[in-house]
């Protein structure tokens, strides 16, 4: 009797008949094809599944971000542009059209419309960037003539940080990439000239801020402001721009990357010795994302290039030995007794997963990692398309217990960009690897396997 014939004989009996001792024992069945109890959170999806979820996501996201201008006395339509007043504002929905969330949400919308060819994500970006930009000039003499405006439309004419600025206008130079014709040059001239001119920074120039001591450095700003400054570089062809991005993750790394746990501190501060390093999971996130993203755009001859990339690798090595058994990331990484956050798991299913597709780390290591972080985001998934179990807005902390109580909420808006990002990124690691199940197990190979047997010789070809 064959092998094969064996093995199925023996998972009909698993699956056919009671597992008592007397019926099931290891001389009649191979017990260790038996079905693990992590099916929820384990395996390999479909695209159309990862699509599913993703659609939910943006069904939500649309019905809760109006692109629409209102009167905030008597809620009327604002529909022509000239009518603009400082009685005019954004209608409000759940979430904020021009925060550094929604700036992540617009560049996960262009990924998840990059991977699938589904229009809707991209229509859904470009109509409110184009009404951002259409919106802009009017605005703007309003607010020279003094007089106060909505704040959520300050940020898009008078930027006065890095959460203003630079998530939002990575996306819209990713947009006008793809679309030259789009009328966003004159918003993301001004955001960079914030970013690169006005942004309080160092003596060595490292972004930085006066809160919550002076001379701080935050690694959210990390991403904040360099993507927008290495987008620049290939937006304009200025290679000024990509030599700024490497300088500032450099100097970012100095100071906040931890060597021995392969991690970045949250906070650091010019006056404080020693360092402490509270290693939350978002701000992490916010790290890694840079990494790739600079990576994306960066040249491949540029001298800093080869640091960036030792530098992600080091990071993804570090992140994936604490990963937990369900897929998620704790709130801060090296505390298993802090909760399992969603944001910060979904930014590292996307980077992981990214770079294994571009061939910066070994799928073989690092792909069921990433496969493994998309099953837990999908859990957090609400059938109404809410992302949950997503820590809310946090500042800076110097002890356990700020971090471990953050309350976590549906309406965090730092958990649907990395959603939509991570879906995409998962749908493309389903169409370029090969994962396979293999003995219970998630397993990336270099070839399609076309077996659903058992492998156990696996020398350069499939051998079942």
């Amino acid at each position: 009797m064959s092998k094969n014939i064996l093995y199925s004989l023996g998972l009909a009996l698993l699956t056919s008949m009671p597992a008592t001792a007397q019926q099931v024992n290891d001389n009649n069945t191979p017990l260790h094809l038996m079905r693990p109890a992590n099916q929820q959170r384990y395996g390999i999806p479909t695209t159309k599944q990862v699509k599913q979820t993703m659609d939910r996501v943006l069904h939500y996201i649309d019905s809760e971000t109006p692109a629409t201008l209102v009167d905030r006395q008597t809620g009327k339509e604002v529909t022509h542009m000239k009518d603009i007043n400082e009685n005019t504002q954004l209608k409000q929905g759940g979430f904020r059209l021009t925060s550094y969330e929604w700036g992540v949400t617009y560049s996960g919308a262009l990924a998840a419309y990059n991977v699938t060819g589904d229009v809707a994500y991209r229509e859904y970006v470009l109509k409110r960037h184009r009404l951002l930009a259409d919106m802009a000039p009017y605005f703007q003499k309003v607010y020279q003539q003094h007089k106060d405006i909505d704040v959520n439309v300050r940020r898009v004419i008078d930027p006065h940080a890095l959460d203003d600025a630079g998530a939002v206008a990575t996306s819209m130079m990713k947009a006008m990439l793809r679309d030259p014709s789009l009328p966003l040059r004159p918003r993301i001239d001004l955001y960079m000239d914030y970013i690169l001119n006005k942004e309080y920074r160092l003596a060595d120039g490292t972004f930085a801020r006066l809160r919550p001591q002076k001379n701080t450095v935050w690694l959210d700003d990390m991403f904040m402001g360099i993507p927008a400054v290495a987008y620049m570089g290939k937006f304009t062809g200025d290679t000024k721009y990509y030599d700024e991005a490497a300088r500032q993750v450099m100097l970012f790394a100095d100071r906040m990357f931890v060597p021995d746990d392969g991690l970045f501190r949250h906070g650091w501060v010019e006056a404080m010795t020693p360092h402490p390093a509270f290693y939350w999971g978002r701000a992490n996130g916010w790290a890694l994302l840079t990494l790739c993203e600079v990576l994306d755009v960066l040249p491949a001859d540029h001298p800093v290039r080869p640091q960036i990339l030792d530098l992600l690798r080091r990071h993804i090595q570090g992140l994936a030995r604490l990963q937990h058994h369900d897929g998620f990331w704790h709130q801060l990484l090296n505390r298993s007794d802090t909760y399992l956050e969603t944001s910060a798991t979904a930014i590292y299913t996307y980077c992981i997963a990214h770079a294994v597709n571009e061939g910066w780390v070994d799928a073989k290591a690092y792909g069921a990692t990433a496969l493994l972080g998309w099953q837990a985001v999908n859990t957090s998934v609400n059938a109404q398309g809410q992302v949950e179990n997503v820590c809310v807005g946090t500042g800076m902390g110097f002890d356990a217990a700020f971090y471990a109580y953050r309350p976590v909420h549906v309406m965090a808006a730092h958990g649907y960009g990395p959603t939509l990002w991570a879906g995409a990124e998962i749908i493309r690691l389903l169409q370029c690897q090969h994962p396979k199940m293999n003995d219970s197990a998630v397993q990336f190979y270099d070839e399609a396997v076309p077996t659903d047997e058992p492998i156990f010789n696996y020398d350069g070809k499939i051998r079942y």
